[in-house]
């Protein structure tokens, strides 16, 4: 029996895409999803988000002459299809793998992918940055932004909404909005209110008529009045959720149906061909086509390899719990004996351990949604009207909210603490969401603590001493399962800028900062065994860094520092200033992560290709001894 052939096994680039018919496409569309299914259940990846936009990509694609034309993806979750049809399906099994294609959009995979898409809100500033460029070349090709109901939240989608009206750059924002249905009572008026509004023909007669009528006398400019009313009672009662963008000067077409070719196919032409800004309102269901995931798409947002027939995660042997989950329960133990304690996070309650402290105690839980800058400077209105807040933020995403930290937190001098997870090395995600560069730009910031927990335990420790801290306080902790420390029922209470000495030694110090203190751990029972004795301190704070723990440390033959973060400017580097501070001339290695964005791969596949391991630290240990 021969395999079926598929017409996604035929389409090697876009191009391929143009000659199908609508039933052909629906077809491909289906074949998509399967093979979106069949590689994330072994890979894990972003499925729901990439299977509720399979048609809206290859509508576009059986429209645009790309890469000529360019799609901008807002965070990338939804870019598989595109993927699969710009000469990647052969390299698709390869997803988020240590040296295979990227989870998101990638310049450097692929001409096609035009922006490397991994946070929030910022694909309607870069489009209209291509659209401007192309104007001022004199260039005619298409820029299409494709955005989230959720990214078009955040502030910047917002300033950029409000200059791309007011430029009026032609340019296509499709909106795919998972978060509605289409009201099928009036769907076919408001579909043909859509592809009335959005031709060029209509707007060039709307906006002469009323340029005439304005020039006119006291009854021509009455006139005006009557229809401009009657047009915004009009539009607010058949398309209410356009008017926002029409105030704005974007066209704005009635939502249409994000998973029928046929329709978006000609709504995108209409939009296509209009000489301003036009925002195609699509309606999608995200985890469409797959049954486990349309059931329950936040299960499979990002999902880890699973079952295909069940949906059900493949199972792991059992592990320590996570420190986002130690983190979370450590939160509702301290807010049940501190009222003042508010949890505030920006659409990542259950990523960011908050779901049982949103149960617990709701009226002191804050989502303020994709608005990181916003939830930051939330942090300070609620720290001056006497709350406690804990700002819950990925590492990568808090750094969208650098300003609203220095003015509003620490120049202000809060009492807030930030709780910074998936710091270090993230794994799959790569270089988007690799936690680098949190302890440089915390560390910079005058009145900032910063606590670097080395297991659950100290991690539980760290939110208690963070909590009784005055002023802003920031501590970090990686993504995954924790050491399997057990917690203590009561936490203990750090002495601000105090290192703790794990391991006594003469020859060698390392001095760890985070999970890195295990790494140290193993690193110096490799030495010993080879008759070197090494100092091991847990650190504890990146900032202030324990002077004392310091001048000890320079009592030996080297100083080694490790830590998971960017090297330069890191805690490293506070340590280097110490040891000029205290003018020793020990020498000195600084381990962490080098001047690159970090790929993508499993997690210790990274570090040891980084040379974090210990199998890595034990090599340039052993080079910088024989030097010396």
């Amino acid at each position: 029996m021969t395999e079926r052939k598929r017409i996604l096994d035929m389409v090697k680039s876009p191009a391929d895409v143009k000659c199908l018919t609508d039933e052909e496409l629906e077809i491909l569309c289906r074949e998509l999803r399967e093979e979106m299914v069949e590689v994330t259940s072994q890979t894990g990846g972003h499925l729901a988000s990439s299977l509720g936009a399979v048609e809206i990509i290859v509508a576009l694609h059986s429209l645009l002459n790309c890469p000529d034309d360019k799609i901008v993806f807002d965070v990338g979750h939804q870019a598989y299809a595109h993927k699969l049809l710009t000469g990647r399906r052969e390299a698709f099994k390869t997803l988020r793998q240590l040296d295979g294609l990227t989870g998101f959009p990638n310049p450097d995979e692929s001409p096609y992918d035009v922006h490397p898409s991994g946070h929030a809100s910022d694909s309607l500033s870069v489009a209209m940055g291509l659209a401007k460029a192309r104007d001022m070349q004199g260039g005619s090709n298409n820029v299409v932004a494709v955005i989230g109901d959720s990214s078009l939240a955040g502030g910047m989608a917002f300033e950029a909404l409000n200059h791309i009206g007011q430029d009026q750059t032609r340019m296509v924002i499709v909106l795919n909005d998972n978060g509605m249905s289409i009201s099928k009572p009036v769907g076919a008026l408001v579909r043909h209110l859509g592809y009335l509004r959005t031709r060029t023909e209509y707007r060039q007669t709307r906006d002469a008529l009323q340029q005439v009528m304005e020039s006119g006398g006291l009854l021509s400019r009455g006139l005006v009045d009557l229809g401009r009313n009657m047009k915004e009672s009009m539009k607010q009662f058949v398309i209410p959720h356009a008017m926002i963008f029409e105030q704005l000067g974007i066209t704005c077409t009635a939502p249409v149906d994000g998973h029928d070719v046929a329709t978006l196919r000609q709504m995108f032409r209409i939009a296509l061909e209009s000489d301003g800004p036009v925002l195609v309102h699509v309606i999608t269901q995200k985890g469409h086509g797959y049954g486990p995931s349309e059931r329950n798409p936040e299960k499979f947002h990002g999902v880890s390899p699973f079952d295909i027939a069940t949906g059900e995660a493949k199972k792991k042997a059992p592990s320590a719990p996570t420190y986002t989950s130690v983190f979370g329960d450590a939160l509702v133990r301290e807010a049940r004996a501190d009222k003042r304690i508010v949890a505030i996070t920006a659409a990542m309650k259950d990523g960011a351990g908050l779901g049982a402290f949103s149960k617990t105690y709701p009226t002191r839980f804050i989502d303020t949604g994709i608005t990181e800058e916003h939830a930051v400077a939330l942090a300070s209105g609620l720290a001056a009207g006497g709350m406690k807040p804990v700002v819950a933020i990925y590492s990568t995403f808090l750094q969208r909210a650098f300003d609203q930290i220095v003015i509003d937190n620490a120049l202000a001098g809060r009492n807030t603490v930030f709780a910074i997870d998936r710091a270090g090395i993230v794994g799959d995600d790569g270089a988007t969401h690799t936690g680098a560069f949190d302890i440089v730009y915390m560390r910079t910031v005058p009145h900032m603590r910063v606590l670097t927990p080395s297991n659950e335990a100290e991690l539980a420790s760290a939110l208690h001493t963070a909590l009784a801290l005055d002023g802003p306080v920031a501590l970090r902790y990686p993504r995954g399962a924790a050491e399997g420390v057990p917690v203590p029922a009561e936490p203990e209470l750090w002495e601000e800028g105090k290192a703790h000495t794990v391991r006594e030694g003469t020859d060698v110090a390392l001095l760890g900062f985070g999970r890195m203190v295990n790494t140290a751990l193993e690193v110096a029972d490799a030495l010993a065994a080879e008759g070197v004795s090494a100092r091991v301190v847990d650190m504890r704070w990146a900032k202030p860094i324990d002077a004392d723990a310091v001048a000890q440390a320079a009592a030996c033959k080297l100083v080694v520092t490790l830590e998971e973060g960017a090297a330069a400017g890191g805690a490293g580097e506070g340590v280097l200033d110490v040891l000029a501070s205290l003018g020793a001339t020990v020498p000195a290695l600084v381990v962490g992560l080098p001047d690159e964005f970090v790929m993508q791969g499993k997690p210790d596949q990274v570090r040891a290709r980084l040379g974090l391991d210990a199998a890595g630290v034990l090599a340039r240990v052993k080079d910088k001894l024989a030097s010396l």
